[in-house]
């Protein structure tokens, strides 16, 4: 038994770290929609701020599904650069897909929760509104480049860094969306998979990228927690407006684009004309998907693992 829960364990990171790894999704959502967010907030909450034996309990699990996000990410960062440029539109549409049905799927497993709270629903538009904002004042500029970076590109990488993992741990916006906002998203993409192959010039910014995230982590926990026990429906409508406010930051996606050479592509956001029906079915599938794993993998858990 212990063997299965390792597996499922790893698969739960697997797939957060196929979320993580492109605009779209959070891994937070994935991990909502599996059925283990509770318990990946509780154990990350635990290794920070536990006893000796949380922070044990709490280790190991993250360990099991740290090893799982850790595959998920080398694959996707491997293929990611060449399809994400050669076919934005599709792959946006398959975003869109992501976004769209997985709101329905995060209403229904919360509907008890927003029913007996729905005056919190005022949350909603500010969500939509915060993500639509950092889009639009965003959207046009240039991809920011690696090469040689200054003082203040480390520390627009470190806040960058920051931000974006704390939209991973939240169920609602994907911090790899944040990232492509901020014009980072292709640079930080292409930087992992060059380090990937033993070359190390960008090793510096990149660990730079990782303090970010620490800091981002150790802010963020307590406070979705927290969040998530005393306001939980107004922090979910937060989060289902975040979700369409990030529908806009795909839609602009493609308008970020650069050549090897950082050079904008000139592509335009995505419309009706390129955008794919087929693709946007295929997300709808694969986030239906989702729900059902989560529900057998529920079924068949004899417990809480550790």
């Amino acid at each position: 038994m212990k063997i299965k829960q390792l597996i499922m364990t790893m698969i739960d990171g697997f797939c957060m770290a196929l979320a993580d790894s492109v605009p779209g999704v959070s891994g937070g959502t994935v991990a909502f929609l599996l059925g283990f967010y509770d318990q990946f907030i509780g154990s990350l909450n635990d290794l920070l701020t536990g006893n000796m034996d949380a922070k044990k309990k709490a280790l190991r699990y993250l360990i099991k599904l740290g090893a799982g996000w850790a595959v998920g990410f080398i694959a996707s960062v491997l293929v990611l650069t060449a399809v994400f440029e050669a076919h934005i539109y599709e792959i946006s549409s398959l975003f869109i897909g992501f976004i769209l049905f997985a709101i329905p799927v995060v209403i229904y497993e919360e509907r008890e929760c927003l029913r007996r709270r729905l005056w919190t629903i005022f949350t909603l538009p500010i969500g939509a509104a915060l993500v639509a904002l950092i889009t639009y004042f965003n959207t046009g500029s240039n991809v920011v480049s690696l090469d040689h970076p200054g003082v203040g590109t480390y520390f627009y990488v470190f806040i960058a860094g920051a931000i974006a993992i704390c939209a991973m741990v939240l169920p609602g916006i994907s911090g790899s969306t944040l990232l492509l906002i901020f014009g980072l998203y292709i640079s930080v993409i292409s930087a992992v998979k060059a380090t990937l192959t033993l070359d190390l010039q960008y090793l510096p910014i990149l660990i730079v990228f990782g303090l970010g995230i620490v800091t981002g982590i150790v802010s963020i926990v307590r406070l979705i927690r927290t969040a998530l026990e005393k306001w939980r429906s107004a922090t979910v409508f937060l989060i289902i407006g975040m979700m369409l406010g990030s529908l806009y930051s795909v839609v602009m996606g493609p308008a970020t684009l650069t050549d090897a050479d950082k050079n904008p592509l000139g592509l335009a956001p995505m419309d009706l004309s390129t955008f794919s029906i087929i693709f946007f079915l295929i997300g709808g599938v694969i986030i239906i998907g989702m729900q059902l794993l989560g529900g057998m993998m529920a079924k068949s858990a004899p417990g809480t693992d550790a």
